[in-house]
């Protein structure tokens, strides 16, 4: 035997004050005026400076080595290890009088990151095995083309004359690892 089985939905009154909703209006106004008074969560840059962890990873250089060449050997490692594929270049190979410009036979002419592409993983600079590729704490730039946001080697290699420090960024057994001049990656 089947039964029907009715919901009775009864309605409630609203008084006058919730009519006119002025409960609602005066609890909204007491919460912004609470934040008034709280501590602002947002800085002013660029004059104050938000503190950024050390393992903080922020735009990409391509570094040299201690006698000035590239060390980008174009292996293509740090491509193939980008998972938004942001890193593209182009191989050439060294000419005669360009020993003093970079370290192998084989050099990247093209270097370029498509940086609105890249996720800061950082993939690329564990997969190089030249350590020729950081990443740095220095802050993003920022603009208002597309075209501006594919970094170059104009943008991505440091100065010769303006080294960037990238020691924090490497552990202690990397370090340790880099005095040894025996093997053939060091020299």
């Amino acid at each position: 035997m089947l039964t029907n089985r009715s919901k009775v939905v009864v309605k409630k009154e609203m008084n006058f004050w919730e009519k006119i909703y002025l409960p609602a209006v005066l609890g909204g106004t007491l919460i912004t005026i609470k934040h008034l008074f709280r501590r602002k969560a947002t800085v002013r840059f660029p004059e104050v400076k938000r503190y950024i962890s050390a393992v903080w990873r922020g735009q990409h250089v391509l570094k040299r080595d201690e006698h000035g060449a590239e060390r980008c050997t174009a292996c293509g490692l740090c491509a193939v290890a980008c998972p938004a594929e942001a890193i593209t270049m182009t191989a050439a190979e060294r000419k005669k009088g360009e020993e003093g410009l970079y370290r192998e036979e084989k050099y990247a002419s093209v270097y370029e990151i498509n940086m609105l592409r890249c996720i800061f993983c950082g993939l690329c600079e564990e997969a190089c095995p030249k350590e020729a590729i950081f990443l740095t704490d220095r802050i993003e730039s920022t603009d208002y083309s597309r075209q501006a946001f594919i970094y170059g080697k104009d943008k991505l290699v440091e100065a010769v004359d303006n080294r960037i420090d990238v020691t924090k960024r490497q552990t202690p057994e990397v370090l340790e690892f880099k005095q040894h001049k025996l093997l053939s990656h060091n020299r």
